[in-house]
């Protein structure tokens, strides 16, 4: 492919510059009147005048590659497969159940959450969810919230309010960021035809401040083209080093499964097809190299022999059998008997995550059947991602994928009506051992709630963090499917004395 250049016309020379000279320009500047580069670039940022130079933003098409010019029959068959994301963005990721049938999809039909009306935001927002841009995929093995961003469901410029696209992802990101979280960001399939402005990003970069840093953990770019190179050096200079140690390029898809739940991650179709095509472009000796370094991913169960006395990535009857027929997992006991008595007045107690080495060692321990010490280690929030850890590592959750559907769709009826379906489905099709650790840890949730005035948990922000680690689906989660979710968590916790009656 030829290589795409701005037109710059002779009689206007600073007037149509690219990325690369409007960085020359601000060295330049710098150099020729004496001021630090850094001031420079926050003005550039601004969008001030530097010198005689103004931002002007270049005129370049960025396809995967960063810098080539897309055929016309590669815009349309780019352009087609975007409307087919956008008309089923969830159908995309591999909504496949293991019998090889296409899931059903309810969300269409179940529409919005019940507790939902005309002055939520989700309902407000909804021309913008429904492109399938922002999704959120669980926790990761460290129990942080992860939120995904696909470029390649970005429609055209001119078919969205990029305004309004920055109201939602706040609005999203605001139901989280109060908890550690994690970014990932796919940007194949981002383009001049929907690539957002440079005043646009520069708008989004002020008003995403320090609320929306503090407490994320990781930012992973997946597939990073020159384009993302360029943009990070023009924002590096005011960006904190600290922010910038979390930003993480991955090139594949497995160099992001060593660190994070894979298939538990919302991967577009096309961001898949194009990672299968990048390995494939490699020499069969760079092949060679990449496939035998390939990272191992992070395992969400356990596929080998288990230890005798294994906790976590086993079944339930595994733990059962192997401790005396003990139903209430030792790890979620010792757990809850440590937070009960060290951790209600900790505020934000389960919105924190742990140190990673301390929470795999402490993994390692209860796999080998050792009781652990918490007040030895000294942190509360230690404990709290142990047990969400736990939940989340289970080969299936605690409200099994065969009910998951119908849960879903009792979360529509009206509140009494809920509640005795609810209520039967706990006592008639649950499995009882996974009703009584259910009414365990809820049990506890009602404490930390009763607390709620020094720990700062009430019922929503645990039924945020619990809810996704109680139920998942097989398929992969959006962000309507994850409201209810959480819808159903906060109902049992506040209708918890009329559900678990026996």
């Amino acid at each position: 492919m030829d290589v795409s250049k701005p037109d710059v016309r002779p009689d206007e020379p600073n007037t149509d510059l690219g990325i690369d000279a409007a960085e020359a320009h601000i060295k330049s500047v710098s150099i020729s009147e004496g001021l630090p580069g850094q001031t420079e670039r926050a003005r550039f940022m601004k969008g001030e005048s530097i010198g005689d130079y103004k931002w002007e933003e270049p005129d370049l098409e960025y396809d995967e590659t960063g810098v080539d010019l897309a055929s016309a029959a590669e815009w349309e068959a780019e352009e087609e497969l975007a409307r087919e994301e956008q008309d089923h963005p969830f159908h995309r990721g591999g909504a496949i159940t293991p019998e090889g049938l296409i899931d059903e999809d309810f969300e269409e039909e179940l529409g919005s959450p019940a507790f939902e009306d005309e002055n939520d935001p989700d309902f407000l927002y909804r021309d913008i969810a429904k492109f399938g841009i922002v999704q959120l995929a669980g926790d990761d093995t460290l129990g942080r919230k992860v939120i995904v961003v696909s470029a390649c469901r970005l429609p055209l410029r001119e078919e969205l309010d990029h305004q309004r696209l920055l109201k939602y992802l706040k609005h999203t990101l605001d139901q989280y960021v109060e908890n550690d979280y994690t970014l990932v960001y796919f940007h194949h399939g981002l383009n001049s035809r929907n690539k957002p402005s440079f005043g646009w990003m520069r708008q989004a970069y002020n008003e995403f401040d320090r609320k929306y840093k503090k407490n994320l953990k990781a930012l992973y770019l997946v597939h990073p083209t020159n384009f993302i190179k360029l943009m990070w050096n023009i924002f590096r200079p005011i960006i904190s080093a600290k922010f910038g140690r979390k930003i993480m390029y991955m090139n594949y898809l497995h160099e992001l499964a060593q660190h994070l739940q894979l298939d538990q991650i919302i991967v577009p179709q096309r961001v898949r097809d194009y990672d299968a095509l990048q390995l494939s472009s490699h020499s069969w000796y760079d092949a060679f190299l990449l496939t035998k370094n390939k990272p191992t991913p992070v395992p969400t169960s356990i596929t080998h022999a288990p230890l005798p006395r294994q906790q976590f990535g086993v079944e339930l009857k595994y733990i059962k059998l192997h401790n005396d027929g003990e139903i209430i997992p030792p790890v979620v006991r010792q757990c809850i008997d440590y937070l009960r008595e060290h951790g209600m007045q900790t505020e934000g107690i389960f919105r924190r995550s742990a140190n990673a080495n301390d929470l795999r060692r402490v993994q390692k321990t209860f796999n080998e059947g050792a009781p652990e010490n918490f007040s030895k280690l000294g942190d509360v929030h230690l404990p709290a991602a142990i047990l969400k850890s736990f939940l989340r590592q289970l080969p299936e959750p605690l409200l099994t994928y065969d009910l998951y559907d119908h849960i879903i769709r009792v979360q529509t009826l009206p509140e009494e009506d809920r509640v005795k379906e609810m209520r039967r489905i706990m006592v008639e099709e649950l499995a009882e051992d996974n009703y009584f650790i259910l009414k365990y840890i809820l049990h506890f949730l009602t404490e930390v709630v009763a607390n709620s005035d020094r720990n700062k948990m009430n019922e929503q922000n645990l039924a945020i963090v619990f809810g996704p680690n109680l139920m998942w689906s097989k398929n992969q989660a959006s962000l309507v499917s994850v409201g209810y979710v959480n819808a159903c968590t906060l109902f049992m916790i506040r209708r918890y004395r009329d559900l678990f009656v026996k």
